[in-house]
């Protein structure tokens, strides 16, 4: 499209709209119209590409997720759509930055961390690849929570990112599924049939709103369809009656569902909205699911060759049951039938080994809100018993672990492994321990299930949308072609030993930084030098990925900084960014350690020249794009056996930066990839972990032969200025969960190799361009291309 095109068609969507000329309208204005124009195309576009998936007979792709992590949509929308270059242009003639354009945009609020990205960046891959793929979730009017550091404690403020998100959002209450909750079942029999009713129940609707994603250069559209919890109706009666706040009560309790992501579940009520929200996404999703086949197919006979749904991770479990029960109480099936078409159709991601993760539910709870469904899964579970048996005969205590229910607990996990065809990790690493640990049991009964996906990312995101720089070194030395195929990231290679290139590199990256240093002053305040290392840790904040383990090497560098202030220190600046979940203390406490050494530091007028913490509060998608470019260190440092892949690690290595990690997770195949010499790697093996635990860990035996480590540790117990970090160090001393001690010693010798390294210019900049050009594997389009193969068996749509 032209220019001139493009002018006349934005000219247009703001006159329609607002009834102002481009000259005058306002950013905002400018935005939403944008945002518009790209919703209209990609919705033309995906109506093109799904009759060409069903006149092909396709299989469509389910993805279902508890979130998102969508990020801002315009920027990459205009490059996919190819719609970038003549925006800016239309722009500029009337004296307009498309940057400042996109600063309208809020990040929108539907995911937390790894996961919802994941789930992102496949719906990107799929649109790209030509996979018919649809994602499901909850559209949660006020995301995860807003970041917000005061005197270095969190607080939890209220993401409202509707407004401005609304935009890209297409309501069709035509649409709505019926959700019911509570109640009693009531069963009759006549004669073999078997009749099911629900009464007594609480409905809700949920209402779909649809957003799209765009492929790369492609026809490709994806689909997310977020549900929205409403009432079914208003309570006249009540409010005629004079009953307000009972007529009210109703509608705020359905639409509560829908209201925050994750939340707070350390009280019996949390534990039920959870529990509702999982089974209204499932529900829903699986409603919808089954009418579209209805509609186009009129059979539910061949729903398992047109149709795969992937549940992604343990949350939208409740999918199963409920495609049980349609089949079962209003298809007419019998179990056995209807047992079979789930199981050809379920897919499961398992993404952690985390025990908080690997759901459990009260029988309790669960029977009270979901009556019908917990008649099933009971049903589910005394079948599972009985072929468990035939397997493992006479073996009671790996029948019992391998149930769906036990302990009073209704366990999602296992729902999954027994009746899914497919059950993938997210890593090499990951997939062989859960075959070897948590699902071993399940390995043994059913080994041909078991496969691996490694993770991928939207790479063009983080590369050709945020990292121009980069792009123009590369389209210069290998030509453009990488930005369709990142396996031609390759070619970058041949060129390690060019001091020219190399040396570009080392510019590209220095104008990034100095980018980010300048973005970083207007938005915080805060000066940072862009010729120190930009040592970068930003994931969640959690004891496994152990932040607090960067931590205690910063506290070390800054008490041997202040005995030896003539040192020669190559300057670093440590980059934070996590939230923790609103009831995790411990999470909390770390927060409180890194911001408050990090304003020690900053008041020492001897150490802070060459020493910088970054607490980036707030950290999201759009503030990802900006750091990414800028990074030289991705801090990936969990204790080996605990990351099932990662994200973060993939776009830091796509950026250049060089991973000082531990062999857990996507590291070690980052590293087989890259070249063990082009990472730095420490820490015990997962082997060596868990031979650890089965002989008793005891953290006082690394503390007491490091004098470092005690001189740290009673540094931040006494702490400074009436404060102390007592909480985090007494739990290191004697508890210490994630072996951070036993790590301690090995991760320092890696801290001082990436002194020694980086002063080596050259050097540096050869282990970065390995990284670069080794990154290609990491691709969400190999990704969903391997599910698709390996999985869902759903051919491209041509």
């Amino acid at each position: 499209m032209t220019k001139k095109e493009f002018s006349r068609i934005l000219q247009n969507k703001l006159t329609s709209e607002y009834g102002v000329d481009l000259a005058v309208a306002s950013n905002q204005q400018i935005y939403r119209s944008l945002a518009l124009i790209c919703r209209q195309m990609m919705s033309e576009q995906h109506k093109r590409f799904q009759s060409r998936a069903v006149g092909t007979g396709c299989k469509q792709v389910y993805y279902l997720c508890m979130e998102f992590l969508m990020g801002r949509s315009l920027k990459t929308t205009l490059f996919n759509l190819d719609l970038n270059d003549a925006a800016e242009a239309a722009l500029a003639d009337a004296g307009i930055k498309l940057e400042g354009v996109y600063e309208e945009e809020p990040d929108a609020g539907l995911g937390n961390g790894g996961l919802g990205r994941l789930a992102a960046c496949y719906l990107d891959g799929m649109a790209t690849t030509g996979i018919c793929g649809t994602g499901y979730s909850i559209l949660y009017e006020y995301g995860i929570f807003k970041q917000k550091i005061v005197d270095g404690w969190q607080q939890e403020r209220a993401d409202n990112w509707l407004p401005g998100g609304q935009v890209w959002l297409k309501s069709h209450p035509d649409q709505a599924v019926e959700v019911r909750f509570d109640g009693e079942v009531r069963e009759t029999w006549d004669g073999s049939f078997h009749t099911v009713r629900h009464v007594g129940y609480n409905s809700v609707l949920a209402v779909p709103s649809d957003m799209y994603v765009q492929g790369y250069h492609g026809q490709g559209v994806s689909k997310l369809r977020l549900w929205q919890a409403k009432a079914p109706d208003f309570d006249m009666n009540s409010f005629n009656a004079g009953e307000y706040g009972s007529a009210m009560s109703k509608n705020a309790s359905a639409e509560l569902i829908s209201k925050i992501l994750y939340p707070n579940d350390n009280h019996v009520e949390g534990k039920i909205l959870r529990l509702r929200q999982q089974y209204f996404l499932s529900a829903a999703s699986v409603g919808d699911i089954v009418q579209n086949h209805l509609s186009t197919y009129g059979t539910l006979e061949n729903l398992p060759d047109k149709v795969a749904i992937q549940l992604n991770d343990t949350h939208p479990t409740l999918a199963i049951p409920e495609m049980m029960r349609i089949l079962l109480d209003d298809c007419g099936y019998d179990w056995d039938k209807s047992f079979d078409i789930c199981r050809r159709v379920f897919s499961y991601t398992n993404h952690t080994v985390m025990a908080e993760a690997l759901e459990k539910w009260n029988v309790d709870i669960f029977k009270m809100t979901l009556p019908r469904i917990y008649q099933i899964v009971y049903e589910m579970d005394h079948r599972a018993r009985a072929a468990l048996e035939e397997a493992f005969p006479g073996d009671e205590g790996k029948i019992n672990y391998m149930a769906m229910i036990g302990d009073n607990q209704v366990r999602m996990a296992n729902i999954c492994a027994y009746v899914a065809s497919s059950i993938n990790g997210v890593s090499k690493l990951h997939s062989q321990i859960i075959k070897d640990s948590v699902f071993h049991d399940y390995y043994l009964f059913k080994p041909q299930a078991f496969k691996n996906v490694t993770n991928g990312i939207a790479y063009r995101r983080w590369l050709v949308a945020s990292n121009p720089g980069l792009c123009g070194l590369l389209d210069d030395v290998i030509g453009p072609d990488y930005r369709a195929d990142a396996a031609l990231l390759k070619k970058l290679e041949a060129h390690r030993d060019d001091p020219q290139v190399l040396e570009q590199l080392a510019r590209v990256k220095l104008q990034n930084k100095i980018a980010f240093a300048d973005y970083l002053k207007k938005a915080t305040g805060q000066v940072i030098d862009p010729h120190s290392v930009f040592d970068c840790q930003v994931k969640r904040m959690h004891e496994y990925k152990r932040q607090h383990l960067n931590a205690l090497n910063i506290a070390a560098q800054y008490l041997y900084l202040k005995n030896n202030p003539g040192a020669d220190f190559v300057p670093k600046t440590y980059i934070f960014g996590a939230k923790a979940a609103p009831g995790y203390y411990m999470a909390k406490q770390m927060i409180r350690m890194i911001c408050k050494l990090g304003q020690l530091i900053d008041n020492d007028p001897v150490v802070r020249d060459k020493l910088r913490i970054v607490y980036l509060e707030e950290y999201c998608v759009s503030l990802s794009e900006r750091l990414m470019p800028a990074s030289e260190v991705s801090e990936q440092i969990s204790l080996a056996g605990t990351e099932a892949s990662g994200t973060g690690n993939m776009k830091f290595m796509l950026s250049g930066a060089v991973t000082l990690g531990t062999l857990d997770g996507a590291n070690v195949e980052i590293a087989d990839a890259a070249g063990m010499e082009n990472e730095i790697i420490f820490g015990m093996r997962t082997p060596e972990v868990n031979q650890m635990k089965a002989m008793g860990y005891h953290p006082n035996a690394f503390i007491m032969g490091d004098d470092v480590a005690a001189a740290v540790l009673n540094f931040l117990e006494h702490g400074w200025n009436g404060e102390d970090f007592r909480e985090v160090t007494d739990n290191l001393r004697s508890n210490d969960p994630y072996m951070v001690m036993a790590d301690f010693k090995d991760y320092r010798r890696a801290q001082a190799d990436v002194q020694r390294l980086y002063r080596d210019r050259a050097g540096w900049s050869r282990m970065s361009l390995e990284n670069i050009a080794n990154s290609g594997i990491f691709s969400a389009d190999r990704a969903v291309s391997e599910y698709a193969r390996d999985i869902w068996h759903a051919p491209f749509v041509k």
